[in-house]
């Protein structure tokens, strides 16, 4: 669906093979938003390096606690993420980031997934961004796995990145900011 709205991407895990099997018997690591932000902002740094996606503007995209990791790496990194989507994520597990978040935001959250969306509701109070929005899909559980509700969150995310990531992206363009563009 991204890709069908011009939109380049980059679908990667946050843990390796190995600590994969390690977070089955756990469930520790999936929990460690520190590393899982590391990592992101990391791949993000690798991204920014490559000449073919240098002069893209960057956005994340997450589920559960990738969400949140996305939004600690988009706090530390204001000057590339320009756009944050989060899934039935958990972006009150981002914390004392949620304020430093510069990149709009937008929350995706089934709407009976009541305690998950809960959560979203008060993280999105904690977000100082100037842009962000809570979307609440009717009749959806925390998957999304009822008919036409991933469809639903793909084509919400689509249009908020096309949105944001390609107005974002001409703006830094229309000041000058060849030398430092937003990725």
């Amino acid at each position: 669906m991204l890709q069908s709205h011009g939109i380049a991407t980059l679908l990667f895990d946050l843990l390796t093979p190995e600590e994969e099997v390690i977070d089955q018997t756990t469930l520790r690591l999936r929990f460690d938003i520190d590393l899982l932000a590391q990592r992101l902002a990391g791949a993000t740094r690798w991204a920014q390096e490559q000449a073919t996606t240098r002069h893209l503007p960057v956005g994340y995209f997450g589920a559960s606690t990738g969400a949140a990791a996305a939004l600690v790496a988009a706090a530390r990194l204001p000057q590339l993420v320009t756009s944050v989507v989060s899934r039935g994520g958990r972006p009150d597990l981002a914390g004392d980031s949620l304020p430093g978040v510069r990149a709009s935001v937008l929350l995706l959250v089934g709407g009976k997934d009541e305690l998950v969306l809960a959560l979203n509701r008060k993280a999105l109070q904690k977000l100082h961004c100037k842009t962000k929005r809570l979307i609440i899909v009717p009749g959806a559980t925390h998957l999304f796995e009822e008919p036409g509700a991933l469809e639903k969150v793909a084509h919400a995310a689509a249009d908020w990145f096309a949105h944001y990531l390609t107005r974002r992206r001409d703006v830094g363009a229309a000041a000058g900011a060849s030398s430092s563009p937003s990725h």
